[in-house]
């Protein structure tokens, strides 16, 4: 975090939650702008903004006036749990046979017959 963001979360912020993944929320104290408290996030470490869960980002965005219950945020059976997107990071995705995993990939079964026009 920037040393003006610091400052003006200091100054003017008002803590509203914190997520499973240690993001601060905030919303201003004091008079709103154009009609709208402003909101923002104070990412815990890296700022990656895939690391907020889709209840806080409702909020972020004004979809809910007011963040969703600890209740309303508990996953339901068939949910899986929200995780940052990966991509470009060592955790990513690799199916098998990927160059960077160190696999290899099955040999062709030469099955495949390319379409010739008549």
């Amino acid at each position: 975090m920037d040393i003006g963001t610091l400052l003006y979360t200091l100054l003017r912020g008002e803590l509203v939650g914190v997520d499973e993944f240690g993001n601060r929320y905030y919303r201003s104290k004091h008079h709103p702008l154009w009609g709208r408290e402003r909101r923002w996030v104070v990412y815990k470490g890296t700022p990656d903004p895939s690391t907020v869960p889709p209840e806080w980002h409702a909020w972020l965005h004004y979809t809910t006036d007011e963040p969703l219950s600890q209740a309303a945020a508990q996953a339901k059976s068939w949910q899986k749990r929200h995780v940052p997107n990966l991509t470009g990071t060592a955790e990513a995705y690799r199916p098998r046979g990927h160059e960077l995993k160190g696999g290899r990939r099955a040999p062709a079964t030469g099955d495949y017959e390319p379409w010739r026009p008549e």
